[in-house]
């Protein structure tokens, strides 16, 4: 499970993140939804420990996250930036393999390299393995990203916009992707999206923020027209297409 307890951040005295709380079970994807600036970039960082809270609690299984040194972290959350700095050249196995890091000094083990191929397997990446990096799509890329971070073996796992440079296709493969692994690994998948639809399809949770607060945690419910109107400033209908919910815009709110 991952709690926060009353998050609060600021940075230069400007306050970004005030008084945030919710709790999310294992085996839930949850999409954490807002307008630029409203803060989510920030608290997925807050929860991954890159950004100490200057109040409030980041709990995983009941652990407060201060409790743990910057390894045990990187063993119980995976994480996922908007921009990676670690796709330099190498092959598609090391780059994977580099997400063991957190779990072996020296040299891998051979439970590491096993696990490395196992991941690579789940994610549809066995025939890339001795395949360099530069040499990938840009859909290529983002699996072997997050085939990075589930290596780690996390509890939690943080993605920020891992579908925002994708083409429809792809964006389609890796929601789908993380929803089955969230379930079949029991994880607290986290993911910032921009595309509402996107959301609602695949999310089971949802976190709203806006200007750094918490307007709601819940299920589809709280994604309703009234949110759409005060969350993310727009006139909005939220209708199903053959089962699958989709969202209408239909005009900016005036202000």
């Amino acid at each position: 499970m991952l709690v926060l307890d009353r998050i609060s951040f600021s940075f230069k005295g400007a306050e970004v993140l005030r008084e945030i709380g919710f709790a999310l079970q294992p085996g839930r994807l949850v999409a954490l939804l807002g307008i630029n600036g409203a803060g989510k970039s920030t608290l997925l960082r807050t929860i991954n420990g890159l950004l100490p809270p200057q109040q409030g609690t980041v709990l995983i299984d009941d652990i407060p996250l201060t409790r743990l040194s910057g390894r045990e972290v990187a063993r119980r959350v995976g994480y996922l930036p908007q921009k990676s700095n670690g796709t330099a050249v190498c092959t598609v196995f090391d780059a994977v393999l580099l997400g063991r890091k957190p779990h072996f000094s020296g040299s891998p083990a051979a439970r590491d390299l096993k696990l490395v191929e196992q991941t690579l397997h789940t994610m549809g990446l066995e025939r890339l393995a001795l395949r360099d990096t530069s040499r990938l799509s840009g859909g290529e890329l983002q699996r072997v990203m997050i085939a990075r971070a589930l290596v780690q073996e996390p509890r939690v796992l943080l993605l920020d916009e891992p579908i925002n440079h994708l083409d429809i296709k792809n964006q389609l493969a890796t929601m789908s992707l993380l929803k089955r692994l969230t379930t079949e690994l029991n994880l607290v998948t986290v993911v910032v999206l921009h595309d509402l639809s996107a959301a609602l399809r695949f999310a089971d949770r949802f976190v709203l923020l806006q200007d750094g607060r918490l307007y709601a945690c819940g299920d589809r419910r709280v994604m309703n027209e009234t949110a759409m109107r005060e969350v993310f400033g727009m006139e909005a209908l939220i209708r199903e297409v053959e089962g699958i919910p989709v969202v209408l815009p239909l005009a900016p709110c005036t202000p």
